[in-house]
């Protein structure tokens, strides 16, 4: 991720539809991108996250994001993040993207437990979730503040032994 990519990451993060489900209100301008790409740049120096962008090859165009939005190496274990522009909604871009990091996680970086928390009402990621195999462990209650409120996060693991 680039603060060149800015303009194209603005045009994804700005629209409301694609950051209902995210820790983020949606972006105004793209200095907020900016700000957000170096954030992720600084999580990925410290090891504590890292944020891929996911790139159409066809038009070579920028489609949205993922990654680890935790690592705990010490532990070995991640939280997996992504965000895609609603044009490519449904059309498998997510489920590759997911099954990299799936892939990364395990064989790159060496992790044994991959976690995805999200929320209830998000019943498209979690048809995703489910379709890749994670296993359902609960709901935790209130257990993150966003966008001013508490809300519940459903967790799923998928471990290195479930592959």
């Amino acid at each position: 991720m680039d603060v060149l990519d800015s303009a194209e990451l603005f045009q994804i993060w700005s629209n409301p539809e694609v950051t209902k489900f995210m820790n983020i209100e949606s972006f105004n301008n793209e200095n907020q991108v900016k700000e957000m790409i170096l954030l992720f740049d600084k999580l990925s120096k410290n090891e504590e996250a890292i944020r891929f962008t996911l790139i159409e090859l066809k038009s070579n165009q920028i489609i949205g994001t993922c990654g680890f939005n935790y690592i705990d190496f010490e532990n070995a274990k991640a939280e997996i993040g992504y965000d895609l522009n609603k044009i490519y909604w449904g059309q498998g871009f997510a489920k590759e993207a997911i099954t990299c990091l799936i892939q990364h996680a395990f064989n790159d970086l060496n992790l044994n437990r991959i976690e995805a928390k999200i929320e209830p009402e998000n019943t498209n990621s979690i048809q995703l979730i489910e379709k890749l195999n994670f296993t359902y462990e609960g709901t935790l209650r209130q257990s993150a503040k966003s966008k001013g409120r508490y809300i519940d996060l459903k967790i799923y693991s998928k471990l290195a032994s479930d592959s």
